[in-house]
């Protein structure tokens, strides 16, 4: 039985592997700055970006972030269609959050340098966490 859920295991890793092949294509094929693009519009810090959209990294991608993600790297129909296959051969019957892609946009702030990198992170995840507050209460009070 162990034996099964191995094989199964690996099986999984592999398609995984396979839908982060295709993202990094991707996000390689665009600008310079894509990386830290999705990582501000996903509320998240750069490192998680490379996790997610690295094939050497098991983690799977969570489907609420698949339509930034579609939005942000300005996917193909194609592109989407490619990696959509993958992403149900890796995880069966899990649907995206939403049906169709979420728009977003880039916004550029200003703010002091404090002079200390962990004084600096700790504003710029309070910001992300500030906009993700807000757009999630707008997003509850739009349906």
């Amino acid at each position: 039985m162990a034996r099964t859920e191995k094989i199964s295991e690996t099986g999984s890793e592999e398609a995984i592997r396979a839908y982060k092949t295709i993202l990094s294509q991707v996000i390689d094929q665009r600008p310079s700055g894509m990386r830290q693009r999705l990582a501000d519009a996903l509320g998240k810090h750069r490192s998680f970006v490379t996790q997610i959209s690295s094939p050497t990294y098991s983690i799977p991608i969570p489907s609420r972030h698949l339509p930034a993600i579609f939005s942000v790297c300005h996917f193909s129909q194609t592109e989407r269609d490619q990696f959509m296959a993958a992403y149900h051969q890796a995880h069966p019957g899990k649907a995206p959050a939403a049906s169709g892609p979420r728009k977003t946009r880039h916004v550029s702030l200003i703010v002091p340098d404090f002079g200390d990198d962990r004084q600096n992170a700790a504003l710029d995840r309070a910001i992300n966490e500030f906009i993700q507050k807000i757009t999630s209460i707008a997003g509850k009070g739009s349906g």
